[in-house]
């Protein structure tokens, strides 16, 4: 199966209207986000919309508040039955299971998430499993800052479960200075396909 993944569009216009063109593709059978889709709730329905349009099936999850939040999620995508939040659930995709957690910035432990990843460690832990988050694992490229501090602000939570259940593929975004890099926690492969996308193919 192959998938066209996004993430921080941010009420783009430019790169929203890039990104429906390529979904209509022949070969992408379904999209993923890893949230902040709206500028501070901005544009949230308005570019549902667009990927309506699309016909064709979008797991997501929540960005950062105050972009979004589960709850607005959960206001608007009754209108959009095309989408799946995916926050704090499990939802089968052909062999794979895709796990997803949305919101959260910079925090580098979350406790509600280790509740959520003991119940899926228990059920998915011998599944062929995709992680969608919003803000990466710590310690790869992908939560890499110089100009702070810590250097590395991903989530240490994030990455324990991944190096517990070594998902095929993690998806996340949040940091847009580390657009389009991919890494390695063990086998698992970690991307940020940012604004412009990256098409994924899964055997």
């Amino acid at each position: 199966m192959k998938f066209l993944t996004f993430a921080d569009l941010h009420d783009d216009k430019g790169s929203i209207a890039a990104l429906v063109q390529r979904a209509k593709q022949d070969d992408i059978d379904f999209l993923v986000c890893a949230g902040d889709i709206s500028e501070l709730g901005r544009g949230l329905t308005t570019t549902l919309k667009k990927f309506k349009k699309v016909g064709k099936k979008m797991y997501l999850v929540p960005g950062q508040p105050p972009h979004e939040t589960n709850d607005m999620l959960e206001q608007v995508l009754p209108a959009f039955p095309f989408c799946i939040n995916l926050h704090e659930n499990a939802v089968e995709v052909g062999d794979y299971i895709f796990l997803g957690y949305g919101e959260g910035g910079f925090e580098l432990t979350n406790a509600e998430f280790r509740k959520v990843a003991r119940k899926w460690y228990g059920k998915y832990k011998d599944k062929k499993i995709v992680l969608v988050v919003h803000q990466p694992p710590h310690n790869t490229k992908l939560d890499y800052l110089d100009f702070v501090p810590e250097k590395h602000v991903g989530n240490k939570d994030y990455r324990k479960f991944i190096e517990r259940v070594n998902p095929k593929l993690v998806i996340c975004g949040h940091i847009h200075e580390t657009v389009g890099l991919t890494d390695k926690i063990g086998k698992t492969k970690v991307i940020n396909p940012g604004w412009e996308g990256m098409v994924v193919e899964l055997v």
